[in-house]
């Protein structure tokens, strides 16, 4: 394993702990070389579709930019490591879970707002932002307004 700071490859395995979900073994390593510390997750890899992007692009499924685009959400809120982790693998196991080879980069986008809308009402509107391109305030504004109904309704209905 490349050390991320320094790109040496000898390190040592520090701890592993089996994630929450069970589905990744989490492993901090210290290189050998530079002395820092790092963590790598092991996934059991499965065959994942091929994501169709808006502009008819095919690329291959990328965990790590669903990673990326969650973590950018939900960037200064309280929400773990763990738990953005444990979003990734969600999302990935819905697009594993999906009966094609093929999957609209859209369904990807609509389960992550899903996802971050029963999180996180801050990291929700952040993504929506960015994923459905708001050209500007009024575009914000409305689906504010979308969100703050839904949670009004869930208010109402819990005891």
């Amino acid at each position: 394993m490349k050390c991320p700071f320094c790109g040496g490859v000898e390190n040592k395995v520090m701890d592993s702990r089996v994630s929450r979900d069970g589905n990744a073994i989490r492993r901090r390593r210290e290189c050998l070389a530079c002395g820092r510390r790092f963590t790598t997750y092991e996934y059991i890899e499965e065959m994942l579709p091929t994501v169709v992007k808006k502009d008819g692009r095919r690329e291959p499924f990328d965990r790590n930019k669903i990673r990326m685009g969650i973590r950018k959400a939900c960037e200064k809120r309280p929400i773990s490591t763990e738990t953005i982790e444990s979003l990734v693998t969600e999302v990935e196991r819905f697009c594993q879970d999906y009966s094609g080879e093929e999957i609209r980069s859209s369904m990807i986008g609509e389960k992550i707002m899903k996802l971050l809308k029963e999180l996180d009402g801050v990291a929700y509107v952040r993504f929506a932002s960015v994923y459905r391109q708001f050209r500007d305030v009024n575009d914000f504004l409305e689906e504010l307004k979308e969100f703050k109904q839904l949670h009004d309704l869930k208010k109402e209905k819990e005891p």
